[in-house]
């Protein structure tokens, strides 16, 4: 089973770039402080890395990986 990602907006994305508008949408996160649950994947860490900026990104289940 690949990682999971919490990515949450956390900066207004007025005044950027349109790449970064869509960016966000493509991801699912549709307004300020909406979170969306994605899989760690190249692809979508690649979008995350264009939104850094607006965005915190939280790893999901690591404290059931360490039990094992």
């Amino acid at each position: 089973m690949m990682k999971q990602i919490r990515i949450t907006q956390i900066r207004s994305s007025i005044g950027h770039p349109r790449e970064q508008k869509r960016t966000l949408r493509a991801l699912g996160i549709k307004k300020m402080h909406h979170s969306v649950v994605k899989e760690s994947s190249p692809e979508i860490l690649g979008m995350v890395r264009k939104i850094a900026h607006l965005v915190r990104v939280e790893k999901i289940g690591e404290e059931n990986e360490t039990q094992t």
